[in-house]
């Protein structure tokens, strides 16, 4: 079992933690709402977790683009 950071945005690998048991309070998914494990979490048949947040270069473009936090996704 792996979990696989994974950007929402470019849908690149952010990090991936290979390691067969792991708590979800060391990952810190505790402190997320259900909404929030709804829309960032997903787990896939061969057993791993992925969990979509953003990488540094989205992370840059947003800052130096604001107005594409209104849009679902600004990389084409």
């Amino acid at each position: 079992m792996s979990i696989v950071y994974t950007c929402r945005h470019c849908g690149n690998e952010v990090g991936k933690i290979d390691q067969s048991v792991i708590d979800s309070a060391t990952l810190g998914l505790d402190k997320l709402t259900t909404e929030d494990i709804k829309e960032m979490v997903q787990y896939k048949d061969n057993g791993d977790v992925q969990i979509k947040t953003i990488c540094e270069n989205c992370e840059a473009a947003l800052g130096q683009n604001p107005h594409y936090h209104e849009l679902d996704f600004f990389i084409q």
